[in-house]
């Protein structure tokens, strides 16, 4: 089984949000975005530039994934923001807007330029209606590990009505989610805007999980204890993958070519997607801890 690592929630910070960078080292969350781009104001990007990277440079984050998101290579602070991001101590780079496989290409020969690190991937927001379309292409290019839903600018580019079961933008999830499990990514939902809709956001991570998603990105420290409960693997799942794992072992055992277990068949598959469960359990715990 591969290395799983949990990616359940991905908290969005700021870049120039000093206070918000220093908090975020005592939050749960797996992962923390580093945000150059819509959170900050155009004349005080470079100073968010610059406090991200010292945050950075000062650590104290733990086992949290840290990713910058950087401004589009079509705007003035696109290629600075690369240049920082090669001697940051980061795991990924996100691209805003991606809507062409050649717009990550152009991203990794400049990291290469400035010296980045071979291994430091690059994650896509998805989040117009080109990219949506593109979505397959993207997730082929170079060093791509992540695709993002950009969920807000999506809908205001589809001219479609937020509504709470999202309805006008299952077709859009569900091409992102094919394209990015094509290629073996990770593939991450979107934000939820609604900072006082506790049982609406509770509603979107339960679909986002049904859908085949692997985590959220997040705007509220709020939103990460239950975007963990509902990413991770519940104590029932656990169980019950245990009990698949056994009767499959003992079936094997006994020379048996079917494994019945409660009445259910049991396959292949099933015993592949209960062991990636108990790894996803194990690497949980292992973050947590920690």
């Amino acid at each position: 089984m591969p290395m799983i690592r949990p990616r359940r929630s991905l908290l969005f910070m700021p870049g120039a949000n000093l206070r918000a960078l220093e908090k975020a080292r005592e939050l749960p969350a797996d992962g923390l975005i580093f945000d150059l781009e819509d959170a900050v104001a155009p004349d005080a990007k470079p100073a968010a530039r610059d406090a991200a990277a010292e945050a950075l440079a000062q650590g104290g984050y733990g086992k949290r994934e840290l990713v910058l998101r950087v401004n589009g290579l079509d705007t003035e602070w696109g290629n600075d923001d690369l240049r920082a991001a090669a001697r940051m101590p980061l795991d990924a780079v996100l691209l805003p807007k991606v809507e062409t496989a050649e717009r990550v290409r152009e991203t990794v020969t400049a990291l290469d330029r400035a010296g980045a690190p071979a291994d430091l991937v690059i994650w896509c927001m998805i989040e117009t209606p080109r990219g949506v379309l593109a979505a397959a292409e993207i997730a082929a290019a170079p060093r791509v590990a992540a695709l993002v839903m950009g969920t807000s600018d999506l809908t205001k580019d589809l001219g479609a009505l937020t509504l709470p079961d999202r309805l006008p933008l299952l077709t859009s999830l569900q091409l992102v989610l094919l394209a990015a499990r094509a290629h073996g990514l990770t593939a991450l939902d979107g934000v939820h805007l609604d900072l006082a809709d506790e049982a609406g956001f509770a509603a979107v991570c339960a679909q986002g999980r049904a859908l085949g998603f692997d985590g959220k990105t997040l705007i509220h420290p709020k939103q990460i204890a239950p975007a963990n409960t509902a990413f991770a693997p519940s104590m029932e799942e656990v169980a019950q993958a245990r009990k698949i794992i056994a009767a499959h072992e003992e079936a094997l055992a006994a020379g048996k070519g079917i494994v019945v277990l409660d009445g259910r068949l049991v396959e292949n598959l099933h015993v592949d997607a209960a062991r990636r469960m108990l790894a996803l359990a194990d690497a949980i715990a292992e973050l947590e801890a920690g």
